[in-house]
């Protein structure tokens, strides 16, 4: 509340400082103060550009931490590649904007990149600003992995689900799961690779599948896996309603779960290109480098 308050003060303060700087600048015609009051005013533009993005954080779980998952698609190791740049992308995203990042699974790809990984992104916002992300992101590309040199399309999945913190009251039958324990196969310390302490866990009903790996005990990680399906299935749910509504008002999906959602090209020219909002930028290298807070807006601010 007192962020908000400072908020609506400083842009009150720039806001009188402007009409000052301009009553000045017409009254002495000194060029100096004319130059002083559009400075203040981009500053003011700027400032309600950010107001007016924060004010569209009003989902109710926008303020929370975010899971996000990425899945290589068919395609074998160009589509396992792609699934990992698009991991260092959100990893390089989180560490630019200040977020803790957690891994909590990482299946490395047969030959190069991964076939799935699981992050925690936590700060505020998080889920907020990243559910503009769920969906398919599709690259084109001269494959590294072709000896022929040849143009390659390839595909990979990132689903988004908030890390609600308190327990979700979502009923779960014991007989619609089916729990594998597996070796933990992350970078991570002494007990990886030698007890069978990470967890995945198939709600069969829906197919949806959650894995943890991270914890030391088997015990720690199926209670974060189950955590994290709880999750998904309550917001399954809100967005099978979501979709029931908007159904019955005759509108078109702004956002499909399983469609594309932005293309990155890199041969033979250089574009990322989002298809929701029509946003393009030709700085290939610096989105895949995590800069993708402009596409992040452009969806927001159009929601």
């Amino acid at each position: 509340m007192k962020e908000s308050i400072d908020t609506f003060k400083r842009l009150e303060s720039i806001h009188g400082d402007c009409e000052v700087s301009l009553g000045l600048a017409v009254e002495s015609g000194d060029r100096d103060f004319l130059d002083e009051t559009l400075r203040l005013l981009r500053e003011l533009e700027e400032e309600i550009g950010k107001l007016e993005f924060r004010c569209k954080m009003r989902g109710e779980f926008d303020r929370t931490d975010a899971i996000v998952e990425i899945n290589g698609g068919s395609g074998g190791t160009e589509a396992q590649d792609w699934a990992l740049m698009l991991f260092r992308m959100y990893v390089r995203w989180a560490e630019r904007k200040g977020l803790k990042v957690e891994e909590l699974d990482y299946q490395p790809g047969d030959v190069a990149g991964i076939k799935n990984a699981t992050l925690l992104i936590q700060g505020e916002f998080a889920y907020g600003y990243l559910r503009s992300e769920q969906g398919v992101h599709r690259l084109v590309r001269i494959s590294p992995f072709d000896s022929n040199a040849r143009r390659h399309t390839s595909f990979a999945s990132v689903s988004v689900t908030p890390d609600i913190e308190e327990e979700v009251e979502v009923e779960i039958d014991e007989k619609d799961l089916r729990i594998d324990t597996y070796r933990s196969s992350g970078a991570g310390g002494q007990h990886v690779n030698k007890t069978d302490s990470a967890v995945r866990i198939t709600h069969l009903p829906t197919g949806i599948v959650v894995a943890c790996q991270n914890e030391r005990s088997q015990h720690k990680n199926k209670a974060r896996a189950m955590k994290i399906l709880k999750a998904k299935l309550h917001e399954r749910e809100q967005r099978l309603q979501e979709e029931k509504m908007e159904q019955v008002k005759g509108q078109r999906k702004k956002i499909d779960f399983g469609s594309q959602i932005r293309s990155y090209v890199l041969q033979p020219y250089q574009l990322v290109k989002d298809v929701r909002t029509e946003y393009e930028t030709s700085s290939v290298d610096a989105v895949l480098d995590g800069e993708i807070d402009e596409f992040i807006e452009a969806y927001l601010l159009a929601d």
